[in-house]
């Protein structure tokens, strides 16, 4: 098979499609692997009866359920649903908001693949631009998002030592260097990998230097503000019209009904709506239907703050106490959880690279994510990207227990050599 040049880059292997491949394998294969890996959201009885009563209401109302199996949608999503998120978001918040602002993409990588390729690659005049990453390590999905070869360029993080074996990235902005050939700026807030939540000032600093360079400020909230809210810290929503806050419905527990939604100034959605038209025609229902009245009442930043975010902050400070008491003396150091569902580890002077570890988990049964593939667009030779791990926290508390003691078995035999 002749493929073409797209073709050669999007079946190729990548860190994604190894982390979905292992995801298939743990929940569809080997039911008995210790799934420490990917980004599955953990099961909440609160949120699953919740669930559980909107998608009742749903199926018992005749014309509901027309709306959500027997029509297509705008491409943006259903106006009504788009019209009440803005509504929150502006009572809420005080944003400047209204339905024109929202866009619903199916599922938040959906929503970047065409973002970034709207901004980055070759244009018009010739010339080549990336999307910036002002602090990598970042989110494992954006790597191969690109149509184009060189789509990402980032900027190395300082790394503060925090004592009790934490750490902390912070933006470096003495090496924040933006010039021409950048075309957006983008974050994760909470980070996916390391759970580290980039200050209110740091988002603030960012936000100025990408208008002072009249480019988009592109933010990844989907684990983040105003919902699902699971950030343990003191944080602010940041929204204005030349930022894109990408939100998502997955990590309230929802993922399998692929909804992200894009908050953005009018010419950004109306530029996304065209190019996800031709990718995807119309946008998915059943994400809209089932939240749409948690957004009217508000309800959705209540269940944010009363389920999901204890839920993973609870987990968070009991992954944290196991490793500490598993790594003992260990050369080791865990990114301050601050949110999302994720611990990251860095094993300073790790004899093996992270991709060798992470197979020798894979062959005792406990599946993570090697933290080399958490690098996009940074430049080679940096040893600390091979120092790294990160490990979910969002499954049973017996699985992740068990998974982190074999951790620690495999990182200590390491060490010895």
């Amino acid at each position: 098979m002749q493929l073409s040049t797209f073709g050669d880059k999007f079946t190729a292997n990548s860190g994604i499609v190894e982390l979905m491949d292992d995801i298939n394998t743990a929940f569809n294969e080997n039911p008995d692997m210790l799934f420490l890996g990917g980004g599955n959201p953990g099961r909440i009885p609160e949120m699953e009866a919740l669930f559980q009563r909107r998608l009742n209401e749903l199926n018992n109302d005749a014309q509901e359920r027309f709306n959500l199996l027997g029509l297509y949608q705008s491409t943006k999503g259903e106006k009504t649903f788009r019209a009440a998120v803005a509504a929150l978001l502006q009572s809420q918040f005080g944003w400047a908001l209204n339905a024109d602002n929202i866009a619903i993409s199916n599922g938040s990588q959906a929503a970047f693949f065409v973002l970034f390729n709207l901004f980055a690659g070759p244009t018009r005049s010739g010339k080549h631009r990336t999307l910036h990453f002002p602090m990598a390590p970042e989110y494992i999905g954006y790597s191969d998002a690109g149509l184009s070869a060189n789509t990402f360029s980032a900027t190395r993080p300082e790394i503060a030592r925090l004592g009790d074996h934490l750490f902390k990235y912070h933006v470096n902005f003495d090496q924040l260097a933006i010039d021409d050939t950048i075309a957006a700026l983008c974050v994760s807030r909470p980070t996916n990998p390391t759970g580290n939540v980039l200050t209110d000032r740091e988002i603030n600093q960012l936000d100025q230097l990408a208008r002072a360079h009249d480019i988009p400020f592109i933010i990844d909230g989907a684990y983040g503000l105003p919902f699902p809210g699971i950030i343990f810290n003191a944080a602010q929503p940041h929204w204005n019209d030349n930022t894109i806050l990408i939100l998502s419905l997955s990590k309230l527990g929802l993922p399998g009904v692929r909804t992200g939604i894009i908050v953005a100034n009018e010419d950004v959605i109306n530029a996304y709506g065209n190019a996800s038209t031709v990718i995807n025609l119309a946008g998915g229902n059943l994400g809209p239907a089932l939240s749409k009245p948690w957004f009217t009442s508000g309800d959705i930043l209540r269940y944010g703050q009363q389920y999901v975010q204890p839920f993973y902050q609870r987990s968070a400070q009991k992954a944290v106490d196991a490793f500490s008491a598993a790594l003992g003396d260990l050369p080791y150091y865990i990114h301050k959880p601050e949110g999302a569902i994720f611990l990251w580890l860095w094993f300073e002077g790790l004899p093996i690279s992270s991709q060798t570890l992470y197979q020798r988990l894979k062959q005792r049964g406990v599946l993570v994510i090697p933290g080399h593939n958490f690098f996009p667009g940074l430049k080679a030779g940096w040893q600390h990207t091979q120092e790294c791990i990160r490990v979910s926290y969002a499954q049973e508390e017996s699985v992740v227990q068990a998974g982190i003691k074999i951790i620690a078995q495999e990182v200590r035999t390491a060490y010895a050599g």
